[in-house]
């Protein structure tokens, strides 16, 4: 897999950001209907983690009720990551603005990084979802025009720092079986208006460890079909179900341990990011030099940047607050062939994966919008 120029999410036009705030605007709400979604009185968007639309393609014949649906395609948002779509869904703003741009990013002038998906910090210390991710939340906007919003997810997610971030003014409905997940989005669907996310995350976790087009990816997959018609069987009259993923998912054929190469820990004071979107973070006065060292080694390979490059080819979206800069490394390195940048001494578990997203490729940005409607 070869990308001469990486696939810059198409934000304002047909990202991952635009969707909600369509939805919204179908349910009636003042807000941008750049989807031209068409009205109703209930939506249910059934969010699939890690389903990306090439991948889908490219197994029609496992999910034939996703594959016979009407549907377009969407950008992830950069990085193609579980945390920065799930804000830009939970906001409907794209990354630079919400400030969920990586997997781990540097708390500014603390000198250490935040795990925004485990919500974790050193020493057990504690991060404000607020303070982080200050924006308010479709699902806020939603209540105060008297619109019904639920979350339908496992409950081990209520009450996490990531939740309180992106999901602030929601109706949490916590169910684990796929079947009760169907039921408590039937339940909530009784309400007009009405506006239900119903979340499953355990096809991205296996394409993880197996890979996606696995026996055991495609037996997910099948799950997520099935689900999904399920789902459509439950929506009352003058409803919508709309399908999508967070981002899609390589599998990765090289593998480069960034901890254990010279010319890729030189003036390196932290590695942020993840395997398909590494932000590194220079030790003083160093940036330069370990941008040259970071785009030789890596050359052929990744896109390599530095941060004011990213920021000005709109990586993050249109602008980037001034307050969120010092969170973006000041390199970033993005695969384009199949290689993931690991860093096994301090991340073993990721180092071990078979599939990997992030980057700016087409298998990894692109994500279905899939509808099925009663109206």
């Amino acid at each position: 897999m070869v990308e001469n120029a990486p696939l810059i999410p198409a934000y304002g036009g047909s990202s991952l950001a635009d969707l909600p705030r369509s939805l919204l605007a179908a349910l009636g709400l003042d807000e941008h209907n750049v989807l031209g979604i068409q009205p109703a009185q209930r939506i249910c968007l059934f969010l699939v983690d890690g389903l990306g639309a090439e991948l889908l393609r490219a197994h029609a014949d496992v999910a034939p009720f996703l594959a016979s649906a009407g549907s377009t395609t969407l950008t992830a948002g950069f990085p193609a990551t579980t945390v920065t779509s799930l804000c830009s869904l939970g906001t409907g703003l794209p990354p630079g603005e919400h400030g969920m741009m990586g997997l781990m990013l540097a708390v500014p002038g603390a000198g250490y990084l935040f795990n925004c998906l485990r919500w974790t910090l050193p020493d057990k210390m504690v991060m404000d979802p607020l303070t982080w991710q200050p924006a308010t939340t479709v699902f806020q906007r939603a209540a105060a025009a008297g619109i019904a919003s639920s979350y339908v997810a496992p409950g081990a997610f209520e009450g996490s720092g990531l939740t309180e971030a992106v999901y602030r003014g929601v109706r949490y409905l916590g169910a684990d079986p796929v079947e009760e997940r169907v039921e408590r989005v039937r339940q909530a669907l009784r309400e007009a208006p009405a506006y239900v996310t119903v979340y499953y995350g355990d096809l991205d976790a296996v394409g993880h460890m197996t890979g996606w087009g696995s026996e055991e990816w495609l037996r997910q997959l099948a799950i997520v079909d099935q689900m999904a018609e399920r789902l459509a069987e439950t929506l009352p009259g003058g409803s919508a179900l709309y399908v999508t993923a967070d981002h899609g998912m390589v599998n990765a054929s090289d593998k480069i341990e960034a901890d254990s190469v010279p010319a890729l820990t030189r003036g390196v004071a932290m590695l942020g990011g993840e395997a398909r979107a590494r932000h590194v973070y220079a030790e003083d006065g160093a940036a330069g030099e370990v941008l040259d060292a970071w785009r030789e080694t890596l050359a052929g390979r990744a896109w390599v940047v530095s941060r004011q490059e990213a920021v000005e080819s709109g990586w993050f979206g249109p602008r980037v607050r001034a307050e969120w800069l010092p969170r973006i490394g000041d390199v970033l390195a993005v695969p384009y062939t199949d290689l993931a940048i690991t860093a096994p001494t301090v991340h073993r578990l990721e180092a071990a994966f078979t599939g990997y997203h992030g980057s700016m490729t087409a298998a990894e940005q692109y994500v279905p919008l899939l509808e099925v409607s009663t109206r």
